[in-house]
């Protein structure tokens, strides 16, 4: 991945995604004028953007941290700058969802106004010259046309709105949440959200990650993404039973979902049920043929025919 100098060092996770126009477009029923006067300030160190901003989202989380707390975990000294990616590790370290949002100012003034600070990044300088920048949206002003943010060393800076969107356009508009488990997004994208989860249980956080995909299937009962997650977070638990359950559930929902079905083979196994395992695990294997997960299915299969016979008393 290419690196570029400047105030900031940023991989630039959405290039090539769609890019609106730079138009301020209110969610139905958002007020007028959003201010998260409350949000916390952390006044940066030179090039330390990256730590300042991040630390504000976090304790607006819930979280405990400070900035000289990130330093070593999201600051790179020789390139004098932060990457997204590890400003999202560190998030997951402490707990937190690291949601990105969609790419839209229409998305990120929706997370104003149910009261999420959103963490940004901006290009402040122009073509071949960027300064890349990383600041907190904490509120907006339609009839004034202003974003104010916690930037820098100023505590509330207001930009224009013309200025703000252009300077998000040029950093590919990211823009991340932390999230507590159990709080969701405004945004109403259950793929991204069941993402952000799966990548925070990847570091260990199980539990934190069953509380998010519970209050997904809150939102989200139908899902067939929620409740995988879900059964893949109570199997990493212990829970063999729950997680057993919500695979079957899945299946009555779903018959041709190839992990869910690939998944219940893979616990039978382990509990000791050969034949039931090979049932689901060739049953997985005819569905996923030709397709992304046949190579992942012909794997559990062979593994599960290859086990002693005689050795399984399903429990």
């Amino acid at each position: 991945m290419t690196r570029q100098h400047g105030w900031l060092v940023v991989a630039l996770l959405l290039t090539g995604c769609a890019t609106p126009p730079d138009q301020v477009r209110l969610p139905q029923g958002a007020p007028t004028r959003i201010d998260l006067d409350s949000v916390p300030f952390f006044p940066q160190s030179r090039y330390q953007c990256g730590p300042a901003a991040l630390a504000t989202v976090l304790v607006a989380s819930g979280s405990t941290t400070t900035p000289a707390q990130l330093v070593d975990e999201v600051f790179l000294p020789a390139r004098r700058g932060s990457l997204q990616l590890e400003l999202q590790a560190a998030t997951r370290q402490r707990g937190r969802i690291a949601y990105q949002i969609e790419p839209t100012l229409e998305s990120l003034v929706a997370e104003l106004t149910a009261g999420r600070p959103v963490l940004v990044l901006l290009n402040l300088g122009l073509g071949r010259w960027p300064i890349w920048h990383y600041a907190v949206v904490v509120g907006f002003d339609a009839e004034r046309e202003r974003f104010v943010l916690r930037s820098g060393t100023t505590r509330r800076r207001e930009m224009r709105a013309s200025r703000f969107a252009g300077a998000w356009r040029r950093g590919a508009r990211w823009g991340m949440l932390a999230l507590a488990p159990g709080s969701l997004p405004a945004g109403n994208d259950v793929r991204r959200y069941v993402a952000a989860v799966a990548d925070l249980e990847s570091v260990g956080r199980h539990e934190a990650a069953m509380r998010a995909y519970q209050a997904g299937d809150a939102r989200w009962p139908s899902s067939t993404l929620v409740q995988l997650g879900q059964a893949n977070t109570a199997l990493a638990l212990g829970d063999t039973a729950r997680a057993e359950r919500l695979l079957a559930e899945l299946l009555r929902q779903e018959p041709a979902n190839v992990p869910a079905r690939n998944n219940l083979a893979e616990l039978l196994a382990k509990r000791g049920c050969r034949d039931a395992a090979l049932i689901e695990a060739r049953h997985a294997q005819a569905i996923a043929r030709g397709g992304p997960f046949e190579s992942a299915v012909n794997a559990t299969v062979a593994e599960i025919e290859a086990m002693p016979i005689d050795t399984f008393a399903c429990k």
